[in-house]
């Protein structure tokens, strides 16, 4: 089987994406009714971390145990990437060792590296450009509250220039959904980018604009990993922008909240909306590991 990588959505094909969706559907099922998958037997996936995770972590290793499968965790801290190996050496030797890598970095160009020096699939478990794997239970949790993507509008209020915010960006385009981004001036997506999905992503610097009507409201953390010292100016640049119910109302009768956690109840989003009737906060998180289950098949056993 020739090696794949999903270093970012539109590594797939939209036809590929409704069937890892269905499979993902049937495997969420399946596991709530007891049953037991080997389609992963004897495979092993090697998570690599230079960014802290929970959900990441978690999420596929208990997909490769759930699957039959194994993962093993290796932190960059304790491996010898902390004392000067080349990425791509370590990409070599760790792909001779295991059938499958998801990789949670930095920067892309690490990314991209390690992808192309390694002989096994390769996973973005997040990186600056994108968060792949957390879209994927994103838009799962999309389909089966309101149905098919297409035609459906996502409003996006605050830093648009996230690598959550830049896969939504990706995913407008792939699926055909409207995309409005309510973010201040300065923390946009990249003006190449936008080139790209015109008709497609609208920009705004106002929350409730993005919000009128929408089906889906989403936000992340106003600073993310490796940002930290930028966090007061962020924090000053963000007012006005965290989600809350008063907003909520603004949107579709039907709309759903989300966010791809951990959050930061007070800032981004307010404590009372995470655990309001409409958040499907706690279900998104729940879908990162059957979205996942069904991505390892495709790329581990086909």
């Amino acid at each position: 089987m020739k090696k794949r990588d999903f270093l970012k959505l539109m590594d797939l094909s939209l036809a590929e994406h409704g069937q890892l969706y269905a499979r993902a559907v049937q495997l969420k099922a399946e596991r709530r009714a007891g049953r037991v998958h080997t389609t992963l037997a004897g495979k092993t996936l090697a998570c690599v971390f230079e960014k802290a995770s929970t959900r990441t972590r978690l999420s596929f290793e208990a997909a490769m145990v759930q699957l039959g499968g194994h993962a093993i965790i290796l932190q960059a801290g304790d491996s010898q990437m902390a004392r000067g190996e080349p990425i791509e050496d370590t990409a070599r030797v760790t792909s001779s060792y295991v059938d499958g890598i998801m990789f949670r970095t930095f920067g892309d160009e690490r990314l991209a590296a390690f992808a192309a020096s390694s002989r096994v699939p390769v996973i973005n478990g997040l990186s600056d450009g994108g968060h792949p794997v957390q879209l994927l239970a994103d838009l799962m949790t999309v389909q089966e509250r309101l149905g098919a993507l297409k035609g459906k509008t996502v409003a996006w209020v605050g830093d648009g220039s996230s690598n959550m915010a830049l896969s939504w960006v990706e995913a407008a385009s792939l699926f055909g959904f409207a995309l409005r981004i309510a973010a201040p001036e300065g923390y946009r997506p990249p003006a190449a980018l936008l080139g790209a999905t015109a008709g497609v992503v609208e920009l705004t610097d106002s929350p409730a604009a993005a919000v009128q009507g929408a089906d889906v409201v989403t936000t992340d953390v106003w600073t993310s990993m490796g940002q930290e010292s930028g966090a007061a100016a962020r924090k000053a640049a963000f007012q006005g922008f965290s989600l809350d119910v008063p907003l909520l109302e603004r949107a579709a009768p039907h709309a759903i909240v989300l966010h791809c956690l951990p959050a930061h109840r007070g800032e981004e989003i307010s404590a009372e909306l995470v655990d309001h009737p409409r958040s499907a906060i706690f279900e998104e998180a729940e879908n990162r590991l059957h979205a996942q289950k069904a991505l390892l098949e495709l790329l581990l056993a086909g």
